[in-house]
């Protein structure tokens, strides 16, 4: 089984190294390729960055993450699909974990932990190794076999905001969802700009508003953004 590695990017040439040093690392012959696919909105030259192994970058014509993932999906060659954030670093044997997990599943995730000494988000990380729909998100980066993602028509692309979460609860609806052991470390960057109660009452709402079904993925972005300062 080969892994297509899929990686959405919004203005993101300064952070993306940590996450392709890692992969690096851990290369095998079970990574076919590494796809980032960046946002037409984007500022930044991430093409001129220097790539080895089999890395390219595709500039997506919409912007938008579940558009992006989608692209690059169906540009994707391998028999699975591995979505991730480009502010992550990969554990060492995450190809192993990947290819495991996958025996007695269809799709599934890694638990995180940030890079912050912060106890507050040492709970938020532990929290990811429940099987709470709440405890899911983007950032856990999400394996899964290519005809399982073509079954479910990929990433609802109407979700400007929750599509990971949507995407998952969809899933675990008809294929079994499963979270590896192991740990991905993402970064705490959006806590250096907010407070640590603004983003979890942002985040609460949120989910409120996602699990009550009355509101468009729109309303849920506006209310989200008026929150937060994000800088990404």
């Amino acid at each position: 089984m080969t892994i297509s590695i899929i990686i959405p990017t919004f203005n993101e040439e300064k952070t993306i190294s940590k996450l392709l040093n890692s992969i690096q690392k851990a290369w095998t012959n079970s990574i076919l390729e590494v796809l980032i696919i960046d946002s037409p909105n984007s500022t930044d030259n991430i093409e001129s960055l220097n790539f080895e192994n089999n890395i390219s970058v595709i500039k997506s014509s919409k912007p938008g993450r579940a558009f992006q993932m989608n692209l690059g999906a169906k540009k994707a060659k391998g028999d699975i699909f591995y979505f991730v954030h480009s502010d992550t670093v990969l554990p060492v044997g995450f190809v192993n974990d990947i290819l495991e997990n996958l025996q007695k599943s269809d799709l599934g995730c890694f638990r995180f932990k940030f890079d912050s000494k912060d106890w507050r988000l040492k709970i938020n990380s532990f929290s990811t190794r429940l099987k709470f729909i709440w405890c899911r998100g983007g950032d856990q980066t999400l394996f899964i076999k290519r005809e399982v993602f073509e079954a479910l028509n990929g990433y609802d692309e109407n979700y400007v905001i929750m599509e990971e979460y949507d995407f998952i609860r969809r899933a675990q609806k008809k294929y079994k969802f499963k979270i590896a052991k192991n740990s991905v470390s993402v970064s705490a960057r959006k806590y250096e700009n907010n407070e640590f109660w603004a983003i979890q009452r942002a985040n609460f709402k949120a989910m409120r508003m996602f699990l009550n079904g009355k509101y468009s993925p729109q309303e849920i972005k506006s209310e989200y953004e008026q929150k937060l300062r994000l800088k990404y």
